[in-house]
């Protein structure tokens, strides 16, 4: 094979042609193998500043089904993201940051007590080697185990930034329950979280008792801003380490049809972006987005906004390190 052809060839499929796990890929949109933002695919995790992979979990939910599709959803979403340098930010995140996807987590849904340690043992793998991880869901109890994990890497309490329709934090004091509306009861309960110094963004359904977590509710965003929202969140997180999630459903079912619990009267994807970017100075050492369920999107909508987060997240990280602040576990 000539070199040129060999050039040839890795203009595509770089996911797993490519050498180097850096610099972008600017391959066809519509053709080749799917990583995330076409990041090599690769269980080698020496090196790595960021590990992406997927929880396809959705037996927790209490509504739709589909969310065990997420992360391949977001996955093919990303092609389109991954075309150009990400806007705003107007820069490669991959020329400082090294990002691969090392896959998706292997559950055995046919033995749903073994989920909780299969996702934990997932989460221990990669953290021990001291990359961070940006998980895709996947239903919303995919971050109880996570959590565990990443409290077991970085310290406990962590302070919690969490998006969503739904506050989570309702009761359930059974030990091995698979819920997505109780996780952070329960990571309260265990002194996972600090509730004093997290918060709940664009919340939407009642709870008798938010379990002390600071709420920014969607009609509050609404009145006061995204840029109100980003202070506040400072204001609260400051320089403490911090677990990012992000339930799609946080977005008005008109930015994000393709979820299994949708309210209306949620935050508009140009909110939720203009949020999340000013999160500069924040030190997130583990985060997810999950609930996306592409059985139930239209045009890969919700699908794109939950991919546009995570590219988001990934600058976010790249800013930090060119920054000097930011560090390998």
């Amino acid at each position: 094979m000539s070199s040129s052809q060999h050039d040839d060839d890795i203009k595509i499929d770089g996911a797993i042609a490519r050498k180097s796990p850096y610099g972008l890929a600017l391959e066809p949109t519509f053709a080749g193998v799917l990583s995330f933002m076409r990041r090599n695919y690769s269980k080698d995790l020496s090196g790595a500043d960021l590990a992406i992979s997927g929880v396809p979990l959705d037996l927790a939910t209490t509504h739709r089904p589909g969310a065990r599709l997420g992360p391949q959803g977001i996955r093919l979403a990303s092609a389109e993201v991954a075309s150009l340098k990400p806007y705003p930010w107007g820069f490669d995140p991959f020329e400082s940051l090294a990002v691969i996807d090392f896959g998706d987590c292997y559950l055995d849904p046919h033995n749903p007590m073994t989920i909780h340690d299969a996702i934990v043992d997932h989460a221990r793998h990669i953290l021990k080697s001291g990359a961070r991880m940006l998980t895709f869901g996947g239903d919303h109890y995919i971050t109880y185990p996570l959590l565990k994990a990443h409290v077991e890497k970085f310290g406990k309490p962590l302070s919690l930034i969490h998006f969503d329709a739904h506050c989570d934090t309702w009761a359930d004091d059974t030990p091995d329950s698979l819920n997505h509306g109780t996780m952070f009861y329960k990571a309260v309960k265990e002194g996972l979280i600090d509730p004093k110094h997290s918060v709940q963004i664009g919340i939407r359904t009642w709870n008798d008792d938010f379990m002390g977590i600071n709420i920014l509710d969607a009609q509050w965003v609404h009145s006061h801003g995204p840029q109100a929202a980003i202070s506040e969140v400072n204001r609260i997180v400051g320089d403490r380490p911090a677990y990012f999630t992000f339930d799609i459903d946080c977005l008005d079912p008109a930015f994000a049809p393709g979820t299994g619990t949708p309210v209306s009267g949620g935050l508009s994807s140009a909110q939720a972006f203009e949020i999340v970017r000013g999160f500069t100075e924040l030190d997130l050492v583990g985060m997810d987005v999950v609930e996306v369920a592409p059985p139930f999107d239209q045009s890969q909508i919700t699908a794109l906004a939950a991919a546009h987060i995570a590219c988001d997240l990934i600058c976010l990280l790249a800013k930090r390190k060119a920054s000097g602040k930011f560090r390998r576990g």
